[in-house]
C-alpha cells in the first residue's frame, strides 16, 4: 500500500459568490448547483471564452419566481411552517442540506433540516414534488440509486428508501432502515449502485445490501472512527468515510461475501473534523512505474474544518 499526502494548491480566483453558507454542491453538464442556509438553492452556470470556464453566473434561485407565482394564489398551496405560519409547499424553510441526481440527470432532489424531500424537474427546474414531512427530525443526506430508490437520512435515525411505483407521479415510502443508535450524518451508494453506505454519529458506518425478498438490511457494520461520521463517498468495492476524529479510513468490500470488508487505510493529517469527501478510482500502473498495470489506485479529496483540502492517494491492491 502506498500513499501520498498533498496539499491542494490555493485557488486562483473565485467563480462564485453567494450571501449564504454553503451546505452542497454538486455538478451538472453546464455547471453547478449549490444549498444553502437560508433555504436556498442556486443554480450557476458556466460562463467561458477561450474554451476555459472564467466563471459561475447565477442562473437562478429555487423556487423560482414562476414558481412561486404559480403557487401563491391557492390556499390549497399553503402549509404549516411554524405556528401561525404558513408558506407554499415549493419553498424549503430551513437550510438545504444535501441535493441529489437522478441517473438520467431529468431530477434533482433536495432535502432539508425543515424534514422536507422535494423534486425539482431539470432543465425546467420547477418543483414538482414535496414529500413533507419525510421524516421526524432534520434531514442531512440524500442518495439515489440507478433502478430510482431515493434515500434519505435523519437525526430522527432512520434511513428511508422512497420510489415511484409503475404508473405513479409520485414518490411512495417502501422501506424504513433502522440501525444506527444516534444521527444519521450521510449515506453514500457503492458497487454499481447495488449497496448503500450510512454514517452516523454512532461512530459507525453502516453497509445496506438487497436483501432476498426486497428491501435493504444491514449486512455490516464498520467501525474504527472514534467520533462522528459526517461524510461517505463510494466508488466500486472501496468506501471511504470522514469523520469529526479528524480522520479519513478507506475501506475495501471483500470479493468473497465472507470476507467482509477491509481498512486499507487511515489517512490522518486534518486539523479539523473531516465534513466533506470525494473517491475516484482508477485502473492501472502507478504513475512512478512501480506496478506493472495489476493496481487499483484510490484518489482521495478531503475537506475539512481546518480550512485545508487534502488530496490522498492509495493503491488498493495487486490484484
Amino acid at each position: 500500500m502506498a500513499m501520498v499526502v498533498q496539499r491542494a494548491e490555493q485557488s486562483i480566483s473565485t467563480v462564485a459568490v453567494t450571501n449564504s453558507s454553503i451546505k452542497c454542491v454538486i455538478a451538472t453538464s453546464n455547471g453547478l448547483v449549490s444549498s444553502h442556509q437560508d433555504g436556498k438553492i442556486r443554480v450557476w452556470h458556466a460562463s467561458r471564452s477561450n474554451g476555459s470556464c472564467d466563471h459561475l453566473a447565477l442562473r437562478a434561485v429555487l423556487p423560482t419566481t414562476t414558481d412561486c407565482l404559480r403557487t401563491f394564489l391557492f390556499p390549497s398551496n399553503y402549509v404549516e411552517v411554524r405556528r401561525h405560519r404558513k408558506r407554499t409547499w415549493v419553498h424549503h424553510i430551513d437550510a438545504v442540506t444535501a441535493l441529489a441526481l437522478s441517473q438520467d440527470g431529468a431530477e434533482m432532489y433536495s432535502v432539508s433540516w425543515d424534514r422536507s424531500l422535494k423534486v425539482w424537474r431539470l432543465p425546467s427546474l420547477r418543483c414538482v414534488e414535496s414529500v413533507a414531512p419525510a421524516h421526524d427530525d432534520a434531514i442531512n443526506a440524500v442518495a439515489v440509486s440507478a433502478d430510482g430508490h431515493v434515500y434519505t437520512g435523519s437525526a430522527d435515525r432512520t434511513i428511508k428508501a422512497w420510489r415511484r411505483h409503475p404508473g405513479q407521479r409520485k414518490l411512495a415510502l417502501v422501506g424504513t432502515m433502522e440501525h444506527h443508535k444516534a444521527v444519521v450524518n450521510a449515506l453514500a451508494l457503492g458497487v454499481g449502485g447495488q449497496v448503500l453506505y450510512s454514517g452516523a454519529c454512532d461512530r459507525s458506518v453502516v453497509v445496506w445490501e438487497c436483501a432476498a425478498g426486497g428491501g435493504m438490511v444491514a449486512t455490516a457494520t464498520l467501525r474504527g472512527h472514534t467520533k462522528a461520521v459526517l461524510c461517505l463517498d463510494a466508488a466500486g468495492d472501496v468506501v471511504c468515510s470522514g469523520s469529526a476524529d479528524r480522520t479519513v479510513r478507506v475501506w475495501r468490500r471483500g470479493v468473497a461475501e465472507a470476507a467482509g470488508y477491509t481498512c486499507l487505510a487511515v489517512l490522518d493529517g486534518h486539523a479539523g473534523a473531516v465534513k466533506s469527501l470525494m473517491l475516484v478510482r482508477r485502473s492501472g500502473g502507478d504513475h512512478d512505474g512501480s506496478c506493472d498495470g495489476c493496481c487499483s489506485a484510490a484518489h482521495v479529496c478531503s475537506g475539512s474544518l481546518d480550512c485545508d483540502v487534502k488530496i490522498w492517494r492509495v493503491t488498493v491492491s495487486c490484484l
